[in-house]
């Protein structure tokens, strides 16, 4: 079993920053790049931003000069630093992980539960 855990969504007001955390648990034996995406009511869920293992990254165009990923390999874990926070940013956000379980295994996708940001005056 592997499961990804969601932390630190809540209600800001605009131009906040918020820190988002996701840590992957159970029998892993790599993970690959690992992201956040997100959805709005009402519209499709999209990327916001990705990061290699290695840590290499790429962003939203809307978010880029914003919002920060960054992973930590020895916890399993990847954050998201989300600054000047606006109204449009307001989503269920959803981690997801690259893995591979053993050795001898194919890695698949896994995703988190979400968590809410709300951005709002």
């Amino acid at each position: 079993q592997v499961q990804l855990v969601e932390s630190g969504g809540g209600l800001v007001q605009p131009g906040d920053s918020l820190r988002v955390s996701c840590a992957a648990s159970g029998s892993i034996f790599m993970i690959y790049t690992m992201g956040w995406y997100r959805q709005a009511p009402g519209k499709q869920r999209e990327l916001v931003a990705a990061i290699t293992r290695g840590g290499s990254t790429n962003y939203k165009d809307s978010v880029k000069g914003r919002f920060t990923i960054s992973r930590d390999n020895a916890k399993n874990t990847v954050y998201l630093l989300m600054n000047s926070l606006k109204a449009e940013d307001t989503a269920v956000y959803y981690c997801n992980a690259d893995i591979r379980r053993f050795s001898g295994s194919t890695s698949r996708d896994y995703w988190g539960q979400g968590t809410q940001v709300t951005v709002s005056s």
